[in-house]
């Protein structure tokens, strides 16, 4: 295993800087593209959400990989290599691991302990699965970083503690006043109608908002939001919710209604600027209340200035996370990431033989199959019985010649430093390399699901 990530968050980097680096949904593929064409490249994938962006990979080279998936991540964020450099950390096999698996646990997440993060970690699976950059390596730790966030938060209390980014948000909005008695009856409009943006709706609307608007570039899914929101069964419901669906071009007009706005647009410009913003509040004297939670920003900074608007962002969220309690469960979830850490480590030890077992396994059985071929040529006389019976004789032997010590060199490979015992065992028995590396190449296709078996 040679897992290398490198990347940025709002612990390594300011959100200045964080904004800049932002990847938009298209130039996500064309990183993860770039990046498994690079030499010391085998398979890829990004991270990227509204705090992090990070590079993963499967690397057969260290220096070459940092070198290379720092260059990709400037290239492709549009910021300078020099400037970027400063922010960057680098992590490598179990500290990569280690790194993963804490921030599906939400252990490094902006608000401690949310879980949005495994949607965001499932995505990127998805997203590298699609594309056909994530091999083996990368499939197993993605998917066991999903199971990992899932035992953490079943069997802690991390829950508790944690709580997503719109929540956090909104209680930041409210300066200390219960949410739900700030936002009763308000009208709110929420712009965007993604995963971010749907939780937004739906955290209003139970914390019972009166009136909600939905604006999104496409009609049709702000619709869809509404009628989720508003159908039998849905949490605006039972209060008699009053919720409307919006062009990008009314969103001026939604604006001087609202009291509470949130937006998650994946623009890579302004949705509102501050024109927009002091023009709503010209003439009304209830104040305005902004949450952006996108990155880069949909809301202008310069709204912070404007009288009568209180606007909170990520800068803003990441200063008050700075600050936030600590859940007791924290060190059981940092329990938790560490055995599975070796866990994890122990099972691609033990992975990494198992292509050199596979080979003695063949040559074991071309050497009996090379015997039975010889027999028949010297006891041309032997009926089929006769012959089934010593083929079946002589594989047991074999087997079972075999089964002791391929059993014992997985265990000892599953240990740490036991990467050498797949060399021992090809020297031992002189196993044909190229026959390996095509066991290798079989496995990481899926095609060698039977002989892994036999294994």
């Amino acid at each position: 295993m040679s897992l290398l990530v490198v990347g940025l968050s709002h612990r390594s980097a300011p959100v200045s800087v964080l904004e800049r680096a932002a990847l938009a949904p298209e130039a996500r593929g064309k990183l993860l593209q770039d990046a498994v064409s690079a030499e010391p490249v085998t398979e890829s994938a990004v991270l990227s959400t509204c705090n992090r962006i990070e590079l993963y990979a499967d690397v057969d080279k260290f220096h070459a990989g940092v070198a290379e998936l720092s260059t990709l991540l400037a290239r492709h964020s549009g910021v300078d290599l020099d400037e970027l450099t400063p922010y960057l950390y680098v992590h490598y096999e179990d500290r990569a691991v280690h790194h993963l698996f804490s921030v599906a646990c939400g252990l490094d997440s902006m608000v401690v302990g949310e879980g949005q993060i495994l949607g965001q970690i499932k995505d990127a699976l998805a997203v590298a699965q699609e594309l056909h950059t994530a091999g083996r390596l990368l499939n197993d730790l993605f998917q066991q970083a999903l199971r990992v966030g899932k035992r953490a938060h079943s069997e802690t209390g991390i829950d508790k503690a944690g709580q997503s980014l719109v929540t956090f948000g909104l209680e930041q909005l409210a300066a200390g006043q219960d949410v739900a008695a700030w936002a009763h009856g308000k009208r709110a409009l929420v712009i965007g109608a993604g995963s971010m943006s749907s939780l937004a709706a739906t955290t209003l609307v139970r914390n019972g908002i009166g009136e909600l608007a939905v604006a999104n570039r496409t009609v049709a899914r702000a619709e869809r939001l509404v009628q989720i929101l508003t159908e039998p069964g849905g949490p605006g419901a039972a209060t008699g919710l009053r919720a409307r669906a919006a062009a990008m071009s009314c969103v001026e007009h939604e604006l001087a209604v609202a009291d509470i706005v949130v937006s998650c647009t994946g623009a890579t410009g302004l949705v509102l600027d501050g024109a927009a913003v002091a023009e709503a509040l010209a003439g009304r004297e209830a104040p305005l209340a902004l949450l952006d939670l996108a990155m880069p920003r949909d809301i202008d900074a310069a709204v912070h200035r404007i009288e009568g608007a209180h606007l909170v962002d990520i800068e803003s969220l990441a200063d008050a996370s700075a600050d936030a309690p600590m859940a007791a469960d924290v060190d059981k979830v940092r329990g938790v990431v560490s055995e599975e850490v070796a866990a994890f480590g122990a099972a691609q030890r033990a992975a990494h033989i198992t292509p050199t077992v596979v080979a003695l396994r063949t040559m074991a059985a071309d050497v009996v199959a090379g015997e039975i071929a010889r027999l028949d040529g010297r006891l041309p006389d032997l009926d089929d019985k006769q012959r089934a019976e010593i083929t079946q004789t002589v594989r047991r032997v074999v087997d079972k010649l075999l089964h002791a010590p391929t059993v014992r060199v997985k265990q000892l490979a599953s240990e740490p430093g036991g990467a050498g015992y797949a060399d021992a065992l090809r020297e031992l028995f002189d196993l044909d390399p190229q026959t390996v590396a095509a066991v290798s190449r079989a496995d990481t296709r899926g095609e060698s699901h039977d002989a892994r078996e036999r294994a």
